[in-house]
Parts: C-alpha cells; structure tokens; sequence
C-alpha cells in the first residue's frame, strides 16, 4: 500500500475557508483569482504529496460554482510553436479545449477564451479562435500591453490596458487559469481590474498556486521538485524578500513572482489610487497546500522520486531535441544538489540488470528491451521486448498474472490469435512494425477475456497498476507512453533509441 503524506479533506476544508475569507475581506465586488499550475488532473501534486487528490482544486470551484465563472488564457506563440503539455502529450490549444469539457462536466461556467499577445499574422491562431467561435466559446484578442513592464502610467491607460477589449463577466468571483506557465494570466487579470475600476467598480485580485508551497523550508524536497517540474522556465525558489522586511518571517516564492512584484504592486496602486493591500507576493497568494501534509516523511520521500523522475525524462526529451542542453544540466544540478543518483528510482536497476543479462546470455539479443514495474507490494516485476509484443506490454500481462495468482506459463492470449493480429498489421496496414503495441495487446486480452476465464482474472487486476512506477531501458514508442499513461503507470525511459531508424524508431 502507498504511504499516505497528505490529508485532502483537510486541505479542502482549509483552501475552500480561505478563499472564501479573501472573497469577503475585501468587501469589493469582484475578485480576480489567478490560478497558477494545473486546475485538474494535477498529477505533479498527485505524486509529490501522496494522498492529494488530483482534482481538489476543481472540486473546490465546484463547491463555490454559483459564485464563480472562469476565463481561460493562452499565449499566441504557444499555438504557433505548438507547445505541448508533458503529462497528456497535447498540444496548448488542444489543451484549452480538453479544459472546456472539464469544466463543463464539473458544471462550471466558461465565460471566456483569451489569446494574450495577439498577433495578426499567424494562420493558426486565428484557426483556433475560428474553431472556438464556431463551437460558440465567446473569444478575446489582448495584444502585449504597450509599456510593460516598467512605464506603469503608460500600461495604465487608454494605451496600455485600455486597448484591451473588457471581458463581460457578472460573478463576484472570476478564475483566470491557462493551460502553463507564461499563457498571460496575470496581465488579463491586472487589464480586468482596470476596466472594472474605470467602469466605477471595486474589484481585487489574488494568486492561487499550489507551488513552492511557501510554509516549507526553501530546500524541502517538495519546493525543489517544483523547480524541477519548470525547469525549462527557469524558476527558482527563491525567500520571499518582501515577506521577510514587512513581517520578519520567512516565506517561499519563486524568481519571477519576486521580480514582478513590484510593478504589479505599483499598477494595482495605480488603478485603485489607494495603497495596495499586499506587502509581499506570498500576500497575494491563498495557498494552504502546506497545511494538508501529515506526514513530511512520506511527502520528502515521494518528491525526491519526483526530481529523479523529472530528471530521466530531461534526459528522454534533450535526446529527442525538444529541450536544450541548459535545461538538462538544470535537472542534474537539483540532482545533484539534493544528493539524489538515477538508481535511487526502485525500478532502473532491475531493468538495466535483467537487459545485460538477455544479452550476456544471447549475442542476437542486441536489441533487447525492458520494462520492470514495481508492483503496489513492492514486488518487481519485469518483461522483455519479443517478436510478438513489446517489453511494456509484456510487463503488463506479467504484472496481471503476478496480481491474479497465475503461473507464468499459461498463455493470457492465444499465439494465434496474436500472430493474425500481426499479420493484420503487416500485410492489410503495411506497418513496419510487426511487434504488438500495448494497445493492442490490451485489446486482445479484454477480447479473451470474453471466453476465457484466467484471461479475465488478469484484465480484472490491470486497473490495479494505476500509481505503479516502471523504467524502460528504451525510449518508449508515444503510442505506449500514451497508454501507459492512460493506464496511471508512473513510466521512465533511458535516453536510448531501440532502433537507428528515424522515422520508425
């Protein structure tokens, strides 16, 4: 059973009275409430703080739905370059829509998609803001803000947040969230504000992110794992500084809050022509992540298998060129920093052991593959790439018979029928690939399962692998990453390529 760190009724309970504290405190008619990080499906939190519920922050909203509307902000470039966020594998814009039918399925209200720092010519972007319009999601354009960051009287003005369209809301309290980092939050939050303000109405806002967690010690394996998680960002946690002289207690932020703190605390003054209520970023923040932990072992423990994790997948990523050499060498510095080696991941041993083994034993097994996955006992259990499947699905048939009490010998799936659905692939869909995918090896169980017996025993079990951790000493095919994923099995590669194909590697 996986050790419990953190108690989500608690941080419910505490999160849901805060933010309902900061909406009354004010006594304005609207509060702005930028929400950092992941709002669903937070499995980075998930994994760091053990026991936290991946979608505490949505059921917060949902207790509050009738009070609140949500805007959804993403950065032009973003859409351009297609940016994809890691833990599904979509794309940014793919992204914002996968959130629309989330939020609809919480019963929560869309009010708006924003797409900050519009520019005209770039045909994808206006596809996506037609494809929005044409399913009826109302859509702004709010072009970079003349004068940012440091000419607050002109950012301030008819010039600045002025050419910004004003986003018709009606509810007192407004959750401005993106897809990722740098999607223009904040600066739609702040342009809000002005509009709110120059149409005679008091209006406040306030920052929700979940990390650094700021009543933790700035080297909590925790924080430094969320420096590991935007490494490609380049935040670091960083004393609040501003908390620290206005209150004389130690507070965790990161760099990009503490550097632009000061220009959104002279553009709120600016707006409100009164002083800002806030003295310090961790002020603006309503964050009680730090209450919910009941067990700082347990949560110590999980977030240095995170900066491992983190890490490995660097290593995956700078091979495949989607990051640069300066986001790699970060990951290994907070590696380093936090005395963690690649080993420490319960599962890369066994795999690399049982691959030099294959070879060892055959020299025609050059290319062997492995998968090893740890079982919610602690048991390891391994699987190999063959002709007739690949090693992560054979890990998967392994791990469903070590659950089900199955000899490893019996057969899950006729050879027949694996070898007609081979020869469906190679000879009717001309794939080079002959080798079953987990996908379809999934597919040929569940359809076993209708007539025999072991065969269902072992499809039953699989669900139970959702949290497993597992390495492969390949980089994995985005199909089986895919799947696996789906499955809820924590999956690492080593940065090596089965094949020197290119394109069917």
């Amino acid at each position: 059973m996986q050790k419990i760190g953190f108690s989500a009724e608690k941080y419910i309970e505490e999160q849901s009275k805060y933010i309902l504290e900061r909406i009354e405190r004010g006594g304005g008619d609207r509060l702005y409430l930028e929400f950092g990080g992941k709002l669903v499906q937070d499995k980075h939190a998930m994994r760091v703080l053990p026991g936290f519920d991946e979608n505490a922050k949505i059921k917060l909203l949902q207790k509050m739905k009738d009070q609140a509307e949500i805007i959804i902000c993403v950065y032009s470039g973003d859409i351009t370059t297609n940016k994809t966020r890691a833990d599904f594998g979509i794309t940014y814009d793919l992204e914002v829509l996968r959130l629309i039918d989330v939020f609809r399925k919480y019963d929560l209200e869309i009010n708006s998609v924003v797409v900050t720092r519009f520019e005209e010519d770039s045909p994808a972007v206006t596809k996506f803001i037609n494809k929005l319009e044409q399913r009826g999601i109302k859509t702004y354009k709010h072009r970079f803000t003349k004068g940012y960051p440091t000419d607050v009287d002109t950012i301030v003005s008819e010039e600045g947040y002025g050419a910004n369209p004003y986003i018709e809301v009606t509810k007192p309290l407004i959750v401005v969230t993106g897809p990722g980092g740098g999607s223009g939050k904040l600066a739609t939050s702040l342009s809000q504000l002005y509009h709110e303000n120059i149409r005679g109405r008091k209006a406040r806002y306030a920052k929700f992110e979940t990390f650094p967690i700021w009543n933790l010690p700035l080297k909590h394996p925790v924080n430094v794992a969320y420096e590991a998680a935007t490494a490609d960002l380049k935040d670091v946690n960083m004393i609040d500084s501003f908390h620290l002289e206005a209150y004389g207690e130690p507070a965790v932020n990161y760099n990009r809050d503490l550097e632009v703190f000061p220009v959104v605390k002279r553009i709120i003054e600016k707006i409100t022509g009164a002083e800002a209520e806030y003295k310090s970023p961790t002020d603006m923040g309503v964050n009680r992540a730090g209450f919910g932990i009941i067990d700082d072992e347990v949560c110590r423990e999980a977030a240095c298998q995170e900066i491992i994790r983190r890490y490995l997948i660097a290593e995956c990523d700078f091979k495949k060129g989607k990051i640069g050499a300066d986001v790699l060498e970060r990951q290994k510095l907070l590696m380093d920093d936090m005395g963690l080696k690649i080993e420490d991941r319960p599962v890369v041993v066994p795999a690399r052991e049982y691959a030099e083994m294959k070879r060892n034993l055959n020299p025609r097994y050059t290319n062997v593959v492995v998968v090893a996955m740890q079982l919610d006992d602690g048991t390891i259990i391994t699987g190999r790439s063959s002709r007739r499947m690949v090693a992560a699905a054979a890990a998967i048939l392994n791990a469903a018979k070590k659950m089900s009490g199955i000899a490893d010998e019996i057969h899950l799936i006729a050879p027949s029928i694996l070898e007609r659905i081979q020869n469906l692939k190679t000879e009717l869909l001309q794939s080079e690939k002959s080798s079953l995918n987990c996908e379809e090896v999934l597919t040929a169980l569940t359809i076993s399962a209708t007539t025999n017996p072991t065969a269902e025993a072992a499809l039953n079990k699989i669900a139970e692998l959702r949290g497993c951790k597992a390495h492969c000493t390949a980089i994995l095919s985005d199909k089986d990453e895919k799947t696996l994923k789906g499955l809820g099995i924590d999956v690492t590669s080593d940065p090596e390529y089965v094949t020197n194909n290119l394109y069917y590697s």
